[in-house]
Formats: structure tokens, sequence, C-alpha cells
């Protein structure tokens, strides 16, 4: 009976050994945060039907193969999101979100299921034609901003309107944000949240499809946070631009349209929010 246990105890040690490294690799970001327990089978949720298809999740699978472990980081996720929402995805850390967005964002690819944006199935095309979609297709806005730290803010939206084929003017994007002032500000001249909204223009004079903003108040205080998420609330509601949130705060999802919740690699709920709360009383 020690003779087994024993034997147990080695398996598990030698698991959580070969997890750790991997997240002391960097390898797989927050999905070193999963456990064996995690990846246990549960019922597959199906996308909602009240849904234009615009964005759309179609039972996606994403495995990394390590050696001779197999992360599952994604196991048939499946919703959608209408043209000019504003959606939520919510989760733990280690829940497959960044995962998710990665992916949705051509950044990653899936080992099945189909990905879809206004029609073109993102899932199908090589490296080149990924290269081309988050080029002329797809926003970032980041946690940590991102700005190029030798450029102004109109110099930081400017570059990034050199790769787009549409793009809006630069200058009328950062006074949109609210930085007209600040134009020629170096990001260090800059409050955090003022390098947020500039990280912003920069992703939405692209005049990209899709607004993928990845934890954007994770790294502000209470006040500037919801500061920013009432500009990306409104830059949906005014301006028609579909938007995708990903945090793990889910004080903010009363704000959204849609609000997809995952756990475990899994989309464990979607949820359409008919009457969405504005910021302004959102508190957490």
């Amino acid at each position: 009976m020690d003779k087994l246990t024993n034997k147990d105890h080695a398996e598990e040690q030698e698991f959580l050994r070969k997890i750790k490294a991997l997240r002391d690799a960097d390898k797989l970001g927050e999905l070193m945060e999963m456990t064996e327990s995690d990846l246990m089978e549960e019922p597959e949720t199906e996308a909602p039907e009240d849904c234009d298809n615009y964005v759309v999740f179609e039972n996606v699978r994403k495995v990394y193969h390590v050696g001779e472990v197999d992360i599952v980081a994604l196991a048939d996720a499946s919703f959608c999101v209408n043209k000019g929402e504003l959606a939520v995805v919510v989760g733990e850390s280690g829940a497959g979100k960044t995962t998710l967005l990665n992916i949705l964002g051509g950044m990653d690819t899936l080992t099945s299921g189909r990905v879809i944006l206004d029609g073109r199935e993102i899932s199908s095309m090589n490296q080149r034609e990924l290269t081309k979609y988050r080029r002329y297709d797809i926003g970032f806005v980041f946690q940590f901003y991102n700005l190029v730290q030798n450029l102004t803010a109109l110099e930081n939206v400017s570059l990034a309107t050199q790769i787009c084929k549409d793009p809006l003017d630069p200058a009328e994007t950062l006074k949109a944000v609210g930085l007209e002032d600040r134009m020629n500000n170096f990001p260090g001249q800059l409050s955090g949240g003022e390098q947020q909204r500039v990280a912003i223009a920069r992703a939405l004079a692209k005049n990209p499809k899709l607004l993928l903003c990845d934890e954007p108040t994770g790294a502000l205080d209470y006040n500037t946070g919801k500061a920013i998420l009432q500009l990306l609330q409104d830059q949906a509601r005014n301006s028609g631009t579909t938007v995708i949130i990903i945090t793990h705060n889910k004080a903010i999802t009363p704000m959204a349209d849609r609000v997809i919740s995952v756990r475990s690699g899994r989309v464990q709920d979607v949820k359409v929010n008919h009457d969405p709360v504005p910021v302004s009383e959102i508190e957490w």
C-alpha cells in the first residue's frame, strides 16, 4: 500500500515539476495556472442563437504539446458576438481567456474548430493571411500599453495607421479619446490613464473590424479604469465598433451587451444583456 502511495506521489510531483518548468519558461502564460483537475471533461456549451454571427467561435479546441505533457487550453469553446456589441469575456487566471483572445486576434492557431469574423474563416488562414488579418482587421489594446517610448502620442498613433488600408486621422482619433492637448507628449510625460487612451486611439485609428482589449484596466487605478471602460462602451455605442474585453473582474460585466464566462478552457455560459448598465453605476 505504501509503495503504491509513494508511486502516486512521485507521479504527481513529476506532473507538477513539468508544469512549473513550462511556467518558468513562460511558454503558455496564464494557462499554467490550470491544474490537472481543471482539465476534466464538462458538458459542452452551445453558442446562443440570437446572434448575427459577426464573430463566431465554433467548437474551438486548443492543445499545447510540450514534451510528454498535453495542456488543454480550450476545449470545444463556442460563442458568438454581434456586430457593434461590447462583449466581456470573464474568467479566473488560467481559464483560457488569453488563448481565446490570441486565436481570435490571429496571434495563435487552433487545434480544431472554426473561428469566423465578418464571414471570413480565420481558422483556415495561413501565416501570410493571418498577418494581413492582424494588420487590417484587428485593433489590440494591452494591459501595459506597449507604446514606443521615444515617439509622441501622435507619432505612436500615426505609426499604426501606416500599415492600414483605410485608417482614421490620428489627430482626430486622439481628440476623440480626450487627448487633444497631449498629442505632442511622450509616454513618459503621460499618466497611466493617458497612456492607455493613446493605446486605445492607436487601435481605433486602424479602423478595425474588431477591437480586442486584454485586461485594459488591469494596471490602472479605480477612477482611471472606469474612465477607460466608459471610453470603450462609448466607442461601441457611438461608432458601432465591435469590442471584446478580456477580464477577471466580474464586477464590470453589467456594462456589456454580452457576457461570456470561461472556466478551465470551456465556455461555461453566454448571457445577453438587453439593458447594459452605464459604467458610472458600476462599483468594484
